[in-house]
């Protein structure tokens, strides 16, 4: 279970730069409200053997300092609600600003691990940082998100916050289902015909706070856990930004899924936010079903129309296509046991094994057929291919004399060829190619 580490400050303090520091890459959310572009930014960082999402709660560029601060407070509010640890950045060059305090005031009411970050410190100016012990956050930490300095340490100690135990989740064998999507796509809706009024049969499975609820479906031949979503707990009371809010809980869901049912509203279509979530899947290799909602809103219901909504679905979402799409109505319950049975036989499909005969039996000559092109005059030859046993998603291993030669449009190539022959449909295959 994946701890969050949320990256709070005020603008211009190096969240973002902290932020591919962390995560060693760049990754965005951009959307867009009443006219203002925000950069929120989510990513993986491993430290010390463990895995942790990083969170920048991004930066706005508004017109009043008063919405200006508002802003903020509900950034922060959201981070410290969601979040395992919080890293507050200050910048150590500029002192203690009205806005330090005012997240500095949030911060000093929350449970959570603060830690208080100096960034900026190119010249080793540790003494600067003495003025923010006035922030009431404990021994401020001086680094240079820029240069690195310091972050190493800083990593070490925000491994060290974490307290979170694997033995909250629920029985592995049984599959775990997320239902997940933009704000308003219908997910409550869903999850309460999938439910229904027979409360009796279903059990909650609470981690520590603020984990995924795990709730247990056992009925009519189904037996699963559908992973708490942002639509099946109650919202404190904040005046959230939904956007921001999704993503985080669109996180934890993600993290502990098997399955991944990705809601788009038909009404609208396939927006950038839809592809955001799309992406956090991939990026956490999930399987997934993509279920159309309210379809009974829309007009024409032809096949043509279905067919035209699918097409642009798989082709926004390329390269990975080789997934269900369902057009169906949470609230009519139009083809909701349709949903159930297909994120079904994708958990199968996710667990599904090749033996090694009927792999090489298939693959070798195929690749006989259609070699590697041959890279500055050499020759790749491929000569036997295996899956590996007991991996979190199907993977399969190519023994070449050259594998460095190998490039992506070759796996894809086999990845498809495998996806041909065995039904694969909805979950992600990993493709390897080692030295024979």
């Amino acid at each position: 279970m994946s701890n969050i580490v949320a990256i709070v400050g005020r603008p211009n303090v190096g969240k973002s730069t902290l932020f591919n520091r962390l995560t060693q890459t760049r990754h965005a959310i951009v959307s867009e409200e009443a006219g203002t572009t925000r950069d929120r930014q989510y990513g993986k960082c491993e430290w010390g053997m463990q895995e942790f999402s990083v969170i920048d709660t991004g930066g706005w560029v508004v017109n009043s300092d008063d919405i200006f601060e508002e802003e903020i407070r509900k950034q922060v509010v959201l981070a410290t609600e969601e979040a395992d640890v919080i890293l507050f950045l200050v910048d150590i060059h500029n002192g203690v600003t009205d806005l330090d305090e005012a997240v500095a005031n949030i911060l000093r009411r929350t449970q959570k691990p603060v830690i208080l970050v100096c960034n900026k410190m190119d010249n080793n100016e540790t003494y600067l940082s003495a003025e923010f012990y006035s922030l009431g956050l404990g021994d401020p930490f001086c680094i240079s998100a820029a240069t690195g300095s310091g972050t190493g340490d800083l990593l070490d100690l925000v491994v060290s916050k974490f307290t979170k135990e694997k033995s909250d989740l629920p029985d592995e064998d049984i599959p775990r289902f997320a239902v997940v999507g933009r704000p308003n796509v219908g997910k409550s809706s869903l999850v309460n015909a999938f439910i229904g009024e027979e409360r009796h049969i279903v059990t909650d499975i609470a981690g520590t706070t603020r984990d995924s609820i795990y709730t247990r479906y056992d009925k009519f031949g189904f037996d699963f856990y559908l992973v708490d979503t942002a639509g099946i707990r109650k919202k404190n009371r904040v005046s959230e930004d939904l956007e921001f809010y999704s993503v985080m809980r669109s996180i934890r869901s993600i993290e502990n899924s098997d399955v991944c049912i990705l809601m788009i509203d038909a009404t609208r279509g396939i927006e950038s936010q839809d592809l955001n979530i799309f992406q956090l899947i991939q990026r956490n290799q999930k399987s997934l079903v993509v279920v159309v909602n309210k379809w009974d809103l829309v007009e024409e219901k032809t096949t043509i129309v279905m067919k035209t909504m699918e097409d642009a679905i798989r082709q926004r979402m390329a390269p990975f296509t080789d997934f269900p799409v369902i057009f169906g109505s949470a609230i009519t319950k139009q083809r909701i046991f349709k949903v159930l049975e297909t994120a079904r036989d994708v958990y199968q499909n996710r667990r599904r094994r090749v033996s090694t005969t009927k792999l090489n039996e298939e693959m070798l000559p195929l690749i006989e057929a259609y070699p590697p092109p041959s890279t500055k005059g050499k020759y790749i030859k491929i000569k036997y291919c295996s899956q590996i046993p007991d991996t979190r998603v199907p993977t399969f291993v190519f023994y070449a004399n050259l594998p460095q030669y190998v490039k992506e449009p070759y796996r894809r190539f086999l990845e498809n060829k495998i996806r041909e022959r065995w039904d694969f449909e909805g979950t992600p295959i990993n493709i390897f190619i080692r030295q024979k």
